[in-house]
């Protein structure tokens, strides 16, 4: 058995600079730069603005970047919004958000990549892994989601490790999957004798956009649309925040992290979408079913049988390094919250060797799993993604909050374009947000009602935590 030290203080900042570029490159790239580019012509029309919607994004993004790095470097803490939502609002609000995370948010999300995981090894194995095992009315398990929940099982005993040890993974696994876009985008380039089609409209080819609702395919809906699937591909550009207590030099090492590693994950999705279009026209790519990867079509049309087959491997490589940093990241969200007494305090214990969050690690772990055989986990996070959203722009207007309520907090890094740049990026969010009501009211309002699932979990904790302890935090 694991011994255990007591929760705080207690972990150990092992992770440099690079590896903390490297955390939020694993993070943000997944699958969804190798999936998206179908779903977004038929959304956009043109392979422009396909590309000017990636760029619009990773803008976005970077803005947040900017904006998180202040919050970052003036409380370089584990948690990340846990902590600013709770020095900005109050306790309640950093509970909502941990509490959408742990629910859904990060488990659901580790969840659905550990099972694209096991469908890419099921693919390469001729559907082997497609199997049924269990059925019991329309419920059932199949061969390839046990093959995830194994993955998880794996890469929950990998984060056991120590923090640093941690960060060396990450900046492997990152390397492969900067590796792999590069690849792809450069086999098109050079490969490939087309060009870059200005122009032609996808979306309003026969056959094209199969499954795709006409009321998001053109005008601002359409933009919307595409916008919230490339942010989609973004998500995870802020969980540098999340294991700021672990990151050297965090006054310093934070913003360049946050703003750093946006920075390149923007460079090279703008870099491998515009390739896809050299190689396959707009009709094409839009004529990809959405279960479909346009990347394996591209390596398809590029190198044969055997390029597709390197693709889906590839895939699978991302896919288990976006799972590992997520879990990485994801586990420090309840030993955040139990420190300040809102979860078991079992979760909030270190262990004595490696210094990490073994028993926030394992929960975690386990509910991703159960997400995973319960085959929800795509609906679910589906319904988060409006709640996510919410909680950026909360945490963005927290930097005006917190520069009027706490004007003398030591602020070793402010944010750039300072108000500028975050007013901007509330715009947009607003937009979004109004967008998506208008055109997904069903998920919204469930959106809503699972992070408001999480109030009376919340006030019961609350006043057990009230007769423990005095309230010494704000």
């Amino acid at each position: 058995m694991a011994s255990f030290s007591p929760a705080s203080p207690g972990l150990v900042r092992g992770l440099t600079l690079t590896a903390a570029v490297a955390v939020i490159i694993a993070n943000v790239i997944g699958t969804g730069v190798f999936r998206k580019a179908s779903v977004m012509t038929c959304n956009v029309g043109t392979p422009e603005m396909v590309v000017v919607v990636w760029i619009v994004a990773g803008l976005l993004s970077l803005a947040g970047a900017l904006t998180y790095g202040e919050l970052g470097a003036m409380m370089p803490e584990a948690g990340g919004e846990v902590n600013y939502l709770r020095a900005a609002y109050g306790r309640p609000w950093g509970f909502l958000y941990g509490w959408m995370q742990l629910l859904v948010g990060k488990t659901g999300s580790q969840a659905a990549v550990a099972v694209t995981f096991a469908a890419g090894l099921s693919a390469l194995l001729g559907g082997t892994l497609d199997a049924v095992v269990l059925q019991a009315g329309d419920f059932e398990i199949r061969q390839v989601q046990l093959v995830g929940v194994a993955l998880i099982a794996f890469t929950t005993v990998l984060n056991f490790a120590s923090v640093a040890a941690s960060g060396r993974i990450a900046s492997a696994l990152t390397v492969i999957k900067v590796g792999l876009v590069l690849f792809v985008g450069g086999a098109a380039y050079a490969l490939s004798d087309g060009v870059f089609p200005l122009g032609q409209n996808g979306a309003s080819a026969a056959g094209a956009c199969a499954g795709v609702s006409a009321s998001v395919m053109g005008g601002v809906a359409g933009f919307g649309a595409a916008m919230l699937a490339a942010l989609w591909g973004y998500d995870g550009w802020n969980n540098l925040a999340l294991v700021a207590g672990e990151v050297k030099n965090p006054q310093r090492n934070v913003p360049r992290g946050l703003i750093l590693g946006t920075v390149i994950v923007m460079g090279l999705y703008v870099f491998v979408n515009a390739a896809y279009f050299f190689v396959l026209t707009p009709a094409e790519i839009a004529s990809v079913p959405g279960s479909g990867v346009v990347a394996i079509e591209v390596m398809q049309r590029l190198l044969g049988a055997a390029g597709a087959s390197l693709m889906a491997v590839g895939l699978m490589a991302s896919s288990f390094g976006t799972l590992f940093s997520s879990m990485l990241s994801g586990a420090r969200v309840p030993y955040a919250m139990a420190v300040d007494g809102l979860l078991p305090q079992r979760l909030a214990q270190l262990t004595v060797r490696t210094r990490v969050p073994l028993w926030s690690i394992m929960v975690q772990g386990v509910w991703a799993s159960v997400l995973a055989l319960s085959g929800s986990f795509d609906t679910l996070t589906d319904y988060v993604i409006f709640g996510s959203w919410i909680f950026y722009g909360l945490t963005i207007v927290a930097v005006f909050r917190l520069r009027r309520t706490m004007p003398d907090a030591p602020r070793p890094y402010r944010a750039w374009g300072y108000p500028v740049v975050p007013a901007l990026f509330l715009l947009v969010t607003g937009f979004l947000l109004v967008n998506t009501v208008i055109t997904s009211p069903q998920s919204s309002i469930i959106g809503l009602a699972l992070i408001a699932l999480g109030l009376p979990v919340y006030a019961f904790f609350a006043r057990r935590r009230a007769l423990d302890t005095p309230d010494v935090r704000p």
